[in-house]
């Protein structure tokens, strides 16, 4: 009889979240059923193709669905229906074994260009070298001679510590703010090598649509052009320890001029001499 209670109690309990659910404004804040567009040259052309492909999809499923949902209600045994006598039918075979595969290479042959645009890190404008490590991220300007450490923010630090007292809901970005971000300028074909120190973490901000993993001994690399300024958020993808949730990655585009003069601060930081204001990444990202 208990086991029974315990039973409804908890169906209950189910039942009462699920309409918790659905009654709850707060619930359907971030609901979005299409995957976000993103802010770079790539995202934008890995949405176009998540859209083709998706429409193509679409359409084969209205004329399989269609055609078998057609046949189930007009020939039924109920309504006098007599099934057929053939049992093979070479063309019939010959068009639905062509018409998948003529499908399949339309879809193909965008998808490989895609891939290939996306491996295609010759001639960047600046190359960053960035390296995990348990638990923050290193990021090493390879044409400027600086680097440095890319922790959690300190708000979000305090507030995970247990027995803070601190409402998480205080920090609008809550565990996906950084106390240095990765800072790249508008335009500019950003080239990244990346690798890690102890463990497998992975590199990932969705908006840029770029997630790779950071393995330690290999040097793996990609590239990224960021269209618009902004604050682009993402995290650790890896399960790298006691402490992944805590690894957040932030991304700073900025414009060009104010890109070169967080340049020369860190350069003049680092005991090196400011670069001209002809420098040529600006110039590449102006273009």
């Amino acid at each position: 009889m208990s086991h029974a209670k315990s039973h409804l109690a908890r169906l209950l309990a189910g039942l009462a979240a699920l309409a918790a659910l659905f009654v709850a404004p707060a619930a359907f804040a971030a609901w979005d059923l299409n995957m976000p567009k993103g802010v770079t040259e790539l995202s934008d052309d890995i949405w176009n193709l998540h859209m083709l492909i998706f429409w193509v999809c679409v359409a084969i499923a209205v004329v399989v669905f269609g055609a078998m949902f057609y046949s189930i209600f007009k020939f039924q045994k109920a309504k006098g229906a007599v099934p057929g006598n053939f049992n093979h039918s070479t063309t019939l075979e010959i068009v639905w074994t062509a018409v998948p595969v003529i499908i399949l290479v339309a879809m193909a042959i965008p998808s490989a260009r895609m891939l290939v645009k996306m491996e295609d890190t010759r001639d960047p404008d600046l190359t960053v070298k960035v390296t995990g490590y348990q638990w923050k991220w290193a990021y090493e300007y390879l044409d400027d001679e600086f680097q440095y450490f890319s922790n959690i923010d300190a708000l979000s630090n305090q507030i995970r510590q247990l027995d803070s007292g601190m409402d998480p809901s205080q920090h609008e970005h809550y565990l996906r703010d950084v106390d240095e971000p990765m800072v790249v300028p508008v335009g500019a074909k950003v080239r990244v090598l990346i690798t890690a120190s102890d463990v497998i973490h992975a590199w990932w901000v969705p908006e840029i649509a770029r997630k790779k993993d950071a393995i330690p001994g290999f040097i793996n690399e990609f590239w990224f052009r960021v269209e618009q300024p902004g604050v682009y958020r993402g995290q650790c993808a890896e399960l790298c320890g006691r402490d992944h949730g805590f690894m957040p990655v932030v991304v700073d585009a900025r414009a060009p001029e104010d890109y070169l003069e967080w340049v020369n601060e860190r350069r003049v930081l680092a005991g090196l001499p400011p670069r001209p204001t002809s420098d040529a990444t600006v110039a590449a990202a102006s273009e």
